[in-house]
């Protein structure tokens, strides 16, 4: 390039931000969705948790599964020495013989021979009734002696006193009556101590209500354990739940049923889905924040039980609504925010209405339309300045 040209370009370069104003490289306002998201962190829980004890007191003979072990319903996790149970249960079950043997001699013979006693006893009265008559008639007539008449009185009041208690050995043990009623209860208490040494017995196996994982246990082979005493902790499989904390500022934009994408820290590129479910009604004076549950419908195998997790809900969604970056924005903390426009070559001031505001960007109501073009606030033009637009960059959403 020829001198005299290389010095008027650079008196033209020189003088160019002067004349025309300097070169902005501005963002233009687009049309696109505006999603407000609230950012937690928490950790994963199910909603329920299943605590293993023994019924019974007893010494642990086998421990067939380890801690972290998945587990069916109906899998033995603790094996008690049963031996006591099981002799106390053939104890039972001989006392059970008994009692219905027992209940079959008063049905099978007992009643029947009571039955066969009172129809002889009839018998017998029957007949000493016709003795006494016959004797009696004969004392009046003068025949009979009075020795005879005596006999014939004594074996007619034996043989109704014989009736009476033939009548009442049946009645005893016919069904309602006393000796069948003491069968039947003796054989009936027979019964429920069988099925309670035989329950016992089964209390020796200590099986797992549900699928799950085994999260935590404190027993070893040979303690000796007593009722009630947690002795195993299960985390029911299937159903999870994220426990996160959330500013108590931010109390009033969470709602039920709001959608969230999730991501375990010890698996940061994968996300999954999760939707809000519970919004506890008390404040954690402490922390100055709100317990929030999330439901997770689909789980991921990777995800485990305490593990930490990143939370994003979308808490507002502005669909198709025109943005442009917060940082351009003059005054938005006055409550009166504005904007400079490039116009006509020109950065001239704009009064907007701000709506939404989220991740950088803003709502803009009132004031702009799509394509108009914004001055960047860093730029540090002033209101009125002449200025160029330059290769304007568009935002993206």
């Amino acid at each position: 390039m020829p001198i005299a040209a290389a010095m008027a370009w650079g008196a033209w370069s020189f003088t160019e931000p002067m004349i025309f104003g300097p070169v902005i490289i501005a963002s233009p306002i687009v049309r696109a969705d505006l999603v407000q998201t609230i950012v937690a962190s928490g950790h994963v829980e199910t909603p329920f948790r299943v605590s293993v004890s023994s019924q019974i007191t007893g010494v642990v003979a086998a421990i067939p599964v380890a801690e972290g072990q998945q587990v069916i319903a109906g899998d033995t996790l603790i094996r008690l020495d049963d031996n006591e149970a099981r002799s106390s249960a053939v104890l039972a079950e001989g006392q059970v013989a008994q009692a219905q043997a027992r209940l079959r001699q008063v049905r099978d013979l007992t009643l029947p021979a009571a039955e066969l006693n009172l129809h002889e006893a009839k018998a017998t009265l029957v007949n000493a009734q016709q003795i006494y008559g016959r004797v009696s008639k004969l004392m009046a007539d003068g025949v009979s002696t009075r020795v005879a008449f005596d006999e014939a009185t004594k074996n007619l009041d034996i043989a109704r006193s014989q009736v009476r208690n033939a009548e009442l050995t049946v009645f005893s043990n016919r069904p309602g009556g006393a000796d069948i009623t003491v069968a039947e209860t003796q054989a009936a208490q027979a019964h429920a101590t069988l099925r309670t040494a035989q329950t016992r017995v089964g209390y020796t196996d200590i099986k797992a209500a549900r699928d799950g994982v085994l999260i935590w246990r404190d027993v070893e082979v040979g303690n000796v354990v007593q009722p009630g005493k947690e002795l195993m902790r299960l985390s029911p499989a299937g159903q999870m739940q994220i426990a996160v904390q959330i500013d108590e500022k931010n109390l009033g934009l969470i709602a039920l049923k709001q959608q969230a994408l999730a991501s375990a820290d010890a698996f940061s590129k994968e996300t999954f889905p999760a939707t809000v479910i519970f919004i506890n009604p008390g404040v954690n004076l402490a922390r100055a924040s709100v317990e929030v549950k999330l439901d997770v419908a689909s789980p991921p195998a990777y995800l485990r039980q305490d593990m930490t997790v990143s939370v994003d809900i979308e808490v507002t969604r502005r669909p198709k609504a025109l943005i442009m970056p917060v940082v351009d924005l003059h005054d938005l903390s006055t409550g009166k925010p504005w904007v400079l426009k490039a116009e006509d070559g020109h950065a001239k001031r704009h009064d907007v209405t701000v709506g939404l505001v989220s991740v950088g960007k803003a709502e803009i109501l009132t004031g702009l339309n799509e394509g108009d073009v914004v001055v960047p606030a860093a730029s540090k033009v002033k209101v009125g300045r002449r200025i160029q637009v330059r290769a304007p960059i568009t935002v993206i959403p």
